[in-house]
């Protein structure tokens, strides 16, 4: 049996913090307001509760299925009809929280049915969370769920297993059935994310995401670096956090040790919803620590 994160309470209060901090965006997404905007006042209000940003605010549109923050110019404004993923990450100390919705701007209700997919595929696929059910158990669920309005899933984006200071800790959690031979230990945090298409169900790399993270330690010979590796460790930032004195040339300097996020384009120039929990796997089932309903 895998042992329950020994600061269970800080995993449970990051999950708080992130679910507070996707509503707030999802309120936010309205014709008009400012991508910049909208991202920044996501991550000040996880700053706000003495927490920080796990990876950048993801405010993907459209064909746009996940990896979009803005830039530090970027003067996009939300438009009427915009399928919008709002997918935000809190972490205390490296205890970490994931979590998405779907907001269609303006309750134009054109894509009611992709939001419902992806919302439901969530729902079918928690409800099978319990110590030791196979993976394939969940994919099979969210699939089902998700075909079932006529749509496809994405087949080649996963949900996955979280560990301290670890977004992605090895374990995928496929949105169809096949990709996985493992089964949920007890005690184990994990992120179920369905995604939902009108388009062909895998996905190509579009542009730079403006998103990158440290592949590893830097050392101490560049101290700039240092400082924003201390900051960021392992996890994903926005080059638009790069604000201190230096840091914008030191990320420059070292390309070659950063890894960079590419946007994932739906290939068939489908629409996307996806939604999002962070769930323990506790004895009896799924403990959802970015329940809206969490105190």
């Amino acid at each position: 049996m895998t042992a329950y994160p020994v600061d269970l309470d800080r995993w449970r209060q990051a999950g708080r913090i992130a679910a507070r901090a996707r509503d707030l965006g999802v309120r936010l997404v309205v014709p008009g307001a400012s991508r910049r905007d909208v991202a920044e006042a996501i991550e000040a209000a996880i700053r706000d509760e003495g927490a920080a940003p796990a990876f950048p605010a993801n405010l993907s549109r459209n064909q746009e299925a996940a990896h979009y923050t803005p830039s530090v110019d970027d003067e996009e404004e939300f438009v009427a009809g915009d399928l919008v993923k709002v997918d935000v990450g809190a972490h205390l100390d490296g205890a970490l929280a994931d979590t998405a919705d779907t907001v269609e701007v303006g309750g134009t209700h054109r894509h009611e049915n992709l939001v419902r997919a992806a919302r439901e595929a969530l729902a079918a696929g928690i409800a099978r969370v319990r110590p030791g059910v196979a993976v394939d158990e969940l994919s099979r669920a969210i699939a089902s769920a998700i075909r079932a309005r006529g749509l496809k899933p994405i087949e080649d984006l996963t949900g996955h297993s979280i560990e301290r200071y670890l977004l992605h800790a090895g374990k995928a959690i496929p949105n169809v059935p096949g990709g996985s031979a493992a089964s949920l230990l007890e005690g184990e945090v994990v992120a179920i994310e369905p995604f939902a298409t009108n388009g062909i169900g895998r996905i190509s790399n579009g542009p730079f995401g403006n998103i990158a993270r440290f592949r590893s330690d830097p050392g101490s010979s560049d101290p700039v670096l240092a400082r924003l590796y201390g900051r960021f460790r392992t996890l994903p930032f926005a080059l638009r956090w790069a604000d201190g004195p230096g840091e914008t040339e030191a990320l420059r300097r070292a390309r070659r040790s950063l890894q960079t996020y590419p946007v994932f384009l739906e290939r068939g120039q489908g629409l996307v919803a996806q939604a999002e929990h962070t769930v323990l796997v506790g004895a009896t089932g799924a403990e959802i620590l970015t329940s809206s309903a969490a105190p």
